[in-house]
């Protein structure tokens, strides 16, 4: 969604604010601005396009000055302009207002400012919280903003300036993230803590309703109900080259190549070597209420809907238990069927802010279910509100399509699926020292499947030509070919479908032309003669079949036209594997094809709203 910065201090606020937006741009990109203090009035830039235009606008132009926001759009209401560009302001100028969120019910007040005498500039539902601030200001912002807001439905997170009050902030969060970054004598506003890691790693996370008051020497924090509170200081541990490209070309490389570092990770101290057990202090459950489970309901939301895919299997396997996966838009509007203090509800979100996925946990608490959040993101809303929290260790994921973080979810879901399994006594000791065994050689595997990707490159330069290609696969296959569908589609404008290998006689092959590429994952061994039966079908109608197959996989060679092989482990753990190539196609699919890799049209890294 939308990024958010501010600034107020004693240094030059222009330059903190624009490398704080590059920092946040993969939140969004449709539009740009700034708000700064000049001796008269408050001066706002902005601009539609990337952040590049507006530094050509600013460069030279922007007052000196040590007081400021800004934002970078991702576009839901109204259409990409400079007139839609925020920051926006009221009537008199006296308010600048950045934000992120959607204000539901925008059109009522609206309408009701206009009888007031209210006149609008902008199609965006954020342009009535100037007016709005303007209207209840009394000579008093804090409390402008607190009145502003009991009338506001819906999600937000903003930072409000006023000519008035020259010397502060006010910034406020429901729903959507809000950081605040303490330095001496100066104060940092962001969305999102990469925008901080240059300038501090004390910071002070906000919680639903709270409302911050930030000045140069200090910040005051409130709850809902406007009392003090002492907000504890979050150190942030990530180090600032781990939000930069590193000299990579593009972030999505890097973090697909920090990828068996990332596993390593979330690995480390989960795993007692001397026993040969998963040890996972983070999850709450005891281990009566474990082997009560009746159900285990994993809710996520695109590419970690995919993971929790791959977590059905995972946990079936290991706890005998039925599982279901949900994507969280849908489940949210289902009124689910929870059996109190039985069902156990995984969600996965990789910024821990994702809004469909945060309202499917509350849903789900208020149900009765106990609920595992696995995020990325300490101190992030899903971790905040869930029973138990499992980390994963990926670091800093700034390219919009995610590839680190799908692939610490999966060693997440194979590691929770084997800690309840042994709970619940339904793994052989045996049976969870081979998958462990197997989980430690990964790192070494995917590194060696990155130390050649020519291959890969070359098969990308083949397809970046076609408008239309499918994935296909059995079981966990499939999994992963929804996943590999979902990367080239995103980021190279390939239109890619995924389709369960068996289904292709039920309508698929219709779609089934010549030359057009269908890639086919063929590691799950139990199904490897359906599976191979299934590529002659696409074969027969002249389909260009790209196979991802074991190595030492001599039979597919007779059934496809290329191959790309990966290195074998356990049939169960194949994911981990499979979706590196996959990746990769991606990311040489849409260079080739001169798409912008880490900033797909249309898309936003964090989907803070509906």
């Amino acid at each position: 969604m939308c990024g958010i910065v501010g600034y107020i201090g004693y240094n030059e606020a222009y330059p903190i604010l624009i490398e704080g937006l590059k920092k946040l741009e993969y939140r969004g990109y449709d539009s740009a601005g700034i708000a700064l203090f000049e001796k008269e009035k408050i001066d706002i830039i902005k601009t539609v396009g990337r952040l590049e235009k507006l530094e050509e606008i600013a460069d030279g132009n922007s007052p000196s000055c040590q007081v400021g926001i800004g934002h970078t759009r991702w576009a839901t209401h109204g259409r990409p302009s400079d007139e839609n560009s925020h920051p926006h302001r009221g009537c008199n100028g006296d308010f600048a207002v950045v934000h992120n969120g959607i204000i539901e019910n925008y059109q009522k007040l609206k309408d009701w400012l206009i009888k007031e005498g209210h006149v609008f500039s902008s199609e965006t539902d954020t342009e009535v919280l100037p007016h709005l601030i303007e209207h209840f200001y009394q000579g008093e912002l804090l409390t402008a903003v607190r009145e502003a807001i009991s009338r506001v439905e819906g999600s937000y997170a903003m930072a409000v300036m006023c000519f008035r009050e020259p010397d502060k902030i006010v910034c406020i969060r429901k729903d959507s993230p809000l950081v605040i970054g303490i330095g001496k004598d100066e104060k940092y506003i962001a969305s999102d803590i990469p925008a901080l890691l240059a300038y501090t790693r004390d910071t002070y996370i906000l919680d639903d309703g709270e409302i911050a008051l930030v000045e140069r020497n200090g910040v005051k924090v409130f709850n809902g109900n406007g009392e003090a509170i002492n907000k504890e200081i979050f150190k942030v541990d990530w180090d600032q080259e781990a939000a930069e490209k590193g000299g990579f070309d593009h972030f999505m490389l890097k973090e697909i190549y920090e990828q068996p570092s990332a596993i390593k990770e979330t690995l480390e101290g989960r795993i007692d070597l001397d026993k040969d057990e998963v040890k996972l202090k983070e999850i709450s459950l005891t281990r009566e209420e474990v082997q009560g489970l009746s159900k285990i309901i994993i809710v996520a939301c695109g590419t970690a809907y995919h993971a929790g895919l791959v977590g059905k299997f995972a946990l079936e396997k290991t706890t005998r238990v039925p599982v279901e996966v949900e994507l969280a838009s849908e489940y949210r509007y289902r009124n689910p069927i929870i059996e109190p203090g039985k069902n156990l509800v995984i969600v996965i979100s990789q910024s821990g802010e994702t809004a469909d996925t945060l309202a499917a946990l509350r849903i789900s608490k208020n149900l009765g279910a106990s609920i595992l959040a696995v995020t990325n993101v300490i101190g992030s809303s899903v971790a905040r509100e869930a029973d138990s929290v499992f980390y994963t260790k990926a670091g800093p994921e700034i390219a919009v399509a995610s590839t680190k973080a799908y692939i610490t979810q999966l060693i997440a879901m194979y590691l929770i699926g084997l800690y309840l399994g042994q709970l619940r006594e339904t793994m052989a000791p045996g049976e969870v020292k081979e998958i462990l065994d197997g989980l430690r050689c990964v790192p070494n595997q995917v590194e060696s499947i990155l130390a050649s990707v020519e291959e890969v490159e070359e098969l990308a330069r083949k397809i970046s030509t076609r408008e239309n290609m499918f994935f296909i696969g059995r079981g966990l296959d499939y999994a992963v070919a929804q996943e590999g569908s979902l990367k080239l589609k995103e980021i190279s404008y390939i239109h890619a479908e995924a389709y369960a290998a068996g289904e292709l006689k039920h309508g698929t092959l219709a779609l089934v032309t010549e030359g057009v590429p269908v890639v086919a994952v063929v590691t799950q061994r139990h199904v490897y003669d359906k599976t191979l039966s299934n590529i002659k079908e696409v074969s027969a109608r002249d389909a260009y079949v790209i196979a991802l197959a074991l190595k030492g996989d001599e039979e597919i060679n007779k059934v496809a036209d290329e191959v790309l092989y990966v290195p074998q482990n356990l049939d169960f753990l194949m994911p981990l594997l499979t979706v590196v190539p996959l990746q990769l196609l991606a990311y040489y699919a849409a260079l080739i094809r001169d798409c912008d890799v880490d900033k797909p049209r249309n898309l936003a890294k964090s989907v803070t709203v509906e």
